[in-house]
This record gives structure tokens, sequence and C-alpha cells, in this order.
């Protein structure tokens, strides 16, 4: 069995933890592992086969904790542009065979009970042998209204119903045959294909034609003049709502798409009076509270039953019950800002770089570049650059010269002069870089080589 596991989504209700370059499925959350290493570690018990459907930025993510996780065998399709869910799992499912089976997860669930999961997974996979599209509905603890819901007849769908009200929800719980739709899925992939071309012909035939101009090895691209042609649609609307072939299996898995920070401190451990447990929090009769932060010493006197979530350059400040309307803070931040985007510590194909310090004039960063990597080979036209190396051996390019930089040495380059950075060693190499100019955000980078196809 394949997992097809989608990257897609930025979580922006868990900002500022979660940023459009580290989206919540990346964020280590729990025992110094992310959901997205906790989903393949899940489904690898069942799934011989990792197929990982990203954005560009994802991908690189993903490959880097697929290393940590020493997983390997896996399979990846870059999407320049998402479409949702159907065409992401149409064009996953048609690099496949027609009858191998495939388990589609989110990247950013979290499930509790693996026991009963895996019991789940074996009779939704005899349920794709005989050619069933199967879902998984999972069984609701009470009645939430941000979830979809499956209504059932034992294992047929009676129908699939959006987003209920707070009345309409405490219904569907109390009749006892609703459930949650987690957005996750089990068929053959040509079977699935079948039942997208019978009911979103435009889906299934613009997606076999940006499949046609692909080489489809362990990495597949799509153009982005192709992406852009696929209607967008999820799946649910696209196939499941319309199939005759529909099975659902009830899932009592302790399920959670960790989506709120009130979901969230519902899954982390706390201390005897509530607070979730952080070593840098003191708290003086403070109880129930989220929180989340290791930069600073975080001090609460007579709080109760609120979120504080410190990200060194963002600090977040909510009641529990109102974290839904991060989204809104999120939205009044792009007007101005670029904190949606990316933390002071950004990832990237090749290391790192950790913001020190960012003012009017210059900006300070510790670069970290693993070994055997580089970056691109670049320029810059709005700032100068001065690198001191401070562990490691850098090799350097800067215009037609390539030289050694070793601990407490360091290089300079100018305005406009073309660029590289590259470690030929086996220890990471650790520098500090001083930016000065007028400008100096990261859209300041002219790349004329890219080991990475970045733009």
């Amino acid at each position: 069995m394949t997992n097809i596991i989608l990257c897609g989504g930025s979580g922006t209700r868990l900002w500022p933890i979660s940023r459009t370059l580290m989206p919540k499925q990346f964020v280590k959350l729990f025992d110094d592992k992310s959901l997205f290493q906790l989903t393949v570690d899940r489904n690898s018990k069942v799934c011989n086969k990792q197929f990982i459907v990203s954005n560009t930025e994802q991908y690189f993510l993903a490959l880097d904790q697929l290393e940590e996780s020493k997983k390997t065998n896996n399979k990846y399709l870059l999407e320049p542009i998402g479409r949702n869910t159907a065409p992401a799992i149409a064009l996953a499912c048609m690099s496949l065979n027609r009858d191998d089976i495939v388990l589609v997860t989110p990247s950013d669930h979290l499930i509790k009970n693996e026991e009963e999961y895996l019991n789940v997974l074996k009779h939704a996979e005899e349920l794709a042998l005989k050619d069933y599209l199967v879902t998984f509905g999972i069984t609701p603890d009470f009645a939430e209204t941000g979830f979809g819901y499956i209504e059932a007849d034992g294992e047929n769908v009676k129908a699939f119903h959006e987003k209920p009200d707070k009345n309409t929800a405490q219904k569907y719980v109390d009749a006892g045959n609703y459930y949650w739709n987690g957005g996750m899925f089990c068929f053959k992939a040509g079977v699935f294909l079948d039942e997208l071309e019978k009911y979103s012909p435009k889906i299934f035939n613009t997606c076999k034609k940006a499949m046609e101009v692909t080489i489809s090895d362990n990495m597949i691209r799509i153009t982005h003049d192709n992406m852009i042609m696929i209607p967008e649609d999820s799946v649910d609307y696209a196939v499941m709502e319309k199939s005759n072939i529909v099975k659902v299996i009830a899932s009592d898995i302790e399920w959670s798409d960790v989506g709120s920070f009130d979901a969230l401190y519902h899954e982390l451990p706390k201390d005897k009076n509530g607070n979730t447990l952080n070593k840098r929090h003191v708290s003086i009769d403070s109880k129930n509270n989220l929180i989340y932060g290791n930069n600073k010493c975080i001090a609460t006197v007579d709080v109760e039953n609120l979120i504080i979530v410190d990200t060194g350059d963002a600090l977040l400040v909510s009641k529990k019950g109102s974290s839904q309307k991060v989204k809104q803070v999120v939205q009044e931040i792009k007007k101005t800002t670029e904190l949606h985007n990316i933390h002071l510590t950004g990832y990237r194909p090749w290391g790192s770089y950790t913001v020190l310090e960012d003012t009017l004039g210059y900006k300070i960063k510790r670069i970290e570049v693993k070994p055997g990597k580089r970056l691109s080979l670049q320029k810059h036209y709005h700032r100068n650059e001065h690198w001191t190396v401070v562990s490691g051996t850098a090799t350097v390019t800067v215009g037609n010269e390539i030289k050694l930089i070793r601990p407490n040495e360091s290089t300079y380059i100018k305005m406009g002069e073309v660029h590289r950075l590259e470690n030929h060693g086996k220890i990471p190499i650790i520098l500090i870089e001083v930016q000065i100019g007028e400008y100096t955000d990261e859209d300041d980078i002219v790349r004329l080589e890219d080991d990475f196809q970045r733009d």
C-alpha cells in the first residue's frame, strides 16, 4: 500500500507557531517530532512507500524530516500552485499502477489510538480490494462546528454534510450515525481515476494532460501552465459525494486535526494546575493556560484560561475558546509585515538561517550550511555582505575567485557581485552574515544557478 501524504495548507489558526514557510505539519510539537513525521511513522507500519504531494518549499522540509526519520522509498509530486485535494490525489494516482492500493492522508493530523487505527486500515484495505472508495468517519467526541460530517447507514454513506451550526452539530452527535469527515481515504488508484473521469471529467482530462509532459520518476514536477488549467476542487465535491461505490468505516481512533490552539492545548502534557509543561514558564497562582515559547522566561500571575505563544518575533495572547479568531489576526498582519510568512529562523534546502538583528540599513544573520550542500550562485542589487566563519570550512566564490574561509576568517561581497557559499566538509558550516544596504529583504536575490531548481 502507498501512503499519499497531502502536505498543503499553512495552518494559519496556529500562528505565530505556524507560518507559510514552516506550516504546522512540520513544526516539532510532540516529543521533538512533527505531525508530518508522526504521520509517516504511523502509516509506514502498513504502507511500504510514501508519496509526498507538496509545493517546492514544503518538499525540502519533507525531505529533511524523512531523512531524520530514516524513511526511504519516497516519491514526490511538486505542485507549483495548489488546486485543492481532487487534482492532488488524481495526479499522484496517475503516476501509480491502476491496481495499487493507496491510503490518502493529510500530513497534519494526530492519531493517538494507533492499535485501533491499524485495525481500521486493515478493514479499509479489504474494502478497497473489492473496488470500493473508502472514507474514514471519525467518531465525534463533541458537537464540533468546524468539521464536515458523514451520515452513515452501517458502512454505506447516506450523505456528506457541510460544517453545521452548533444546534445541528449536536443533533448529529446525538443521532449516533454521523461522523466527522477526517479527509482520509483508501482505494485502488485506477478505481478512483475511473470515478473521477465519470463525475469530474474536466479535472481528469486536464490532470492527464499535465502528466503527459512530466517525467514519471521519484520526482514529478507539474508545470505552472498545466497546473493553472486544472479546475480547483476538493475530492469530496469532485468524487466522493457523487459516487455510488463509497463506503465509510467508523473510526474511534482518538483523532485530532490540531487545527487551533484550543485543540493543541487538549493534546499537550500539563502540570498539576492545568498549565502546559514549559521549562521557561514561571507560574504564580495561574491555571489552565497554554504556554508556548522557549526563548524567554514567561511569567504569569493570577491568570486562567489563556493562550500565550511567544516565538521571538511575535507574541499572541488570547482567551481559550477564542483561538479560531487567530485567522483574523493573520489577515491583518499580511497587510503590513511578513510575519505570516516566515520565522526568525528560515529553512532552506541547503540548511537554515536565523535573523539576529534587523533594522534600517543592516541585517545580521546566523547561517548554517549542511555538509555537501551549497547556496545558489547569486547576486544582490541593494546590499553588501560580510561573512565571518564560526565553524567548519567554507568554499566561497566571489566573482572569478574561489577561496577557503576557515573559522575566525572573513570575506566581503560587494553589491552586484556574483557569489556562492559551499560546504565540501563533513561538519556544518556556521557563519555570521552582516548585510549592509538600504534594502535587505529576501527577495533581493538573483539566482544565476541553483542545485534545487528554484526561481
